[in-house]
């Protein structure tokens, strides 16, 4: 009887599932159907007759998990494992669009909205079960996701244990809780087998689809002459990004630019510099990125700290000095391969190029000359090599090296 109850409440949940996203589709024979979504651009297929969907009911505590835990285990769970780990051999994610994908499956298989803590437990299971270290702490009536990470994170709490660091994967649904004065409980759940490190870096964005892209007109003024730029921009990057933190310059500056949008501004850059040298060349590279945007500091655009990559500068109407850089960064990079170096001042971030022969005020670091080369709209026009009055006694550091 209690099996039969069990199963119809699996049945019940998975249809309210398949109602509910309009993605979803099954297909297959009927003793054993998938369900197929799409994950940008890629078809997932989830074995659903293995989905039992376990519920939790609560309330917190260490023996309420272990019970979740162990009755989620004695489940034929695997096959959903191996779909997930199959996408991750042939695509190569980077760790963060993997956990989206384990989110999404998390979604269909116990959705958000029905039940927080069920829908949590659910991406803690399957990113340990396919591979890292994941963890649960409790914050009074707060379910608290972590994963070990030695990387830098700015603006999300983390944890040490035994030598690790744990960061939080689910900080930004708890907008009001102070997890940093808060007493932890960390649940004593283990899960065994061989972990690995989550890693932030982002090396690749998914190959999307050419529908999921729609046009951009950027424009800007360059030496009395208008500049109009047309380029394809996918509002799924904001979504992937959405709750990306504030990591090291490293990993944001370096992230390339989709394929749609890299085929649609590229070209357009290096068709209008054709002919120029190499200086005038990063002159415009550098008014484009300062005037084909407004500026607007990020605690007001998104009301905490945020850093933009290229790719998502490009995407929002609204950027700060540090999005700035990073585009200009990537545009320096990808069009002249040029020697940089970033400097960070204490309320403002901007880029210094090494030419061949250095121009204004030389910046001098480990043996190079560099020129600045402000990339935010400063009070005056500033050219090559000049650096606002505001700065001009600052201290700086440099906070990223790039060289061929």
């Amino acid at each position: 009887m209690l099996r039969n109850k069990t199963l119809k409440n699996t049945y019940v949940i998975l249809l309210f599932t398949l109602i509910s996203l309009s993605s979803f589709t099954s297909y297959g024979d009927p003793q054993r159907q998938n369900i197929s979504f799409d994950f940008y651009g890629e078809t997932i297929q989830v074995p659903c007759d293995y989905l039992s969907v376990v519920d939790y009911k609560g309330p917190l505590s260490d023996q309420s998990i272990q019970a979740f835990y162990d009755e989620i285990s004695a489940t034929n769970y695997k096959p959903v494992v191996q779909a997930l780990l199959a996408y991750k051999i042939k695509n190569q994610p980077d760790d963060w669009l993997f956990y989206q994908l384990i989110r999404k499956t998390a979604q269909l298989t116990s959705p958000k909205a029905a039940n927080y803590y069920r829908y949590t437990l659910y991406k803690w299971f399957l990113l340990n079960k396919t591979g890292y270290d994941a963890t649960l702490c409790l914050a009074g009536d707060k379910l608290m996701f972590y994963v070990q990470s030695e990387e830098n994170i700015y603006d999300i709490p983390y944890y040490k244990d035994n030598g690790k660091r744990y960061v939080c994967l689910n900080y930004h649904d708890y907008a009001h809780i102070d997890i940093v004065n808060s007493e932890l409980h960390k649940v004593a759940v283990y899960d065994v087998g061989e972990k690995v490190t989550f890693s932030y870096k982002l090396t690749h964005l998914p190959n999307f689809a050419p529908g999921d892209y729609k046009e951009k007109d950027l424009e800007f003024n360059y030496h009395d002459v208008e500049y109009h730029i047309k380029l394809k921009t996918n509002d799924q990057v904001k979504t992937i990004l959405a709750n990306y933190p504030v990591t090291d310059y490293q990993s944001y500056f370096n992230l390339p630019l989709s394929n749609g949008t890299y085929a649609t501004l590229i070209p357009q850059l290096k068709d209008n510099i054709k002919g120029m040298n190499v200086k005038n060349g990063v002159d415009y590279l550098m008014n484009f990125t300062r005037y084909a945007f407004a500026y607007e500091p990020d605690k007001e655009n998104f009301g905490k700290e945020k850093h933009l990559s290229a790719e998502q500068t490009l995407l929002y109407d609204h950027s700060d000095c540090e999005d700035r850089a990073a585009l200009f960064y990537y545009l320096v990079k990808e069009i002249y391969n040029l020697p940089m170096i970033v400097l960070a001042y204490p309320h403002h971030l901007t880029i210094a190029v090494k030419f061949d022969k250095p121009v204004g005020t030389p910046i001098l670091y480990n043996g190079n000359v560099y020129s600045v080369c402000e990339p935010t709209p400063q009070e005056q026009d500033l050219p090559i090599g000049k650096v606002s009055h505001d700065l001009r006694n600052s201290s700086y550091e440099v906070a990223l090296v790039y060289n061929p």
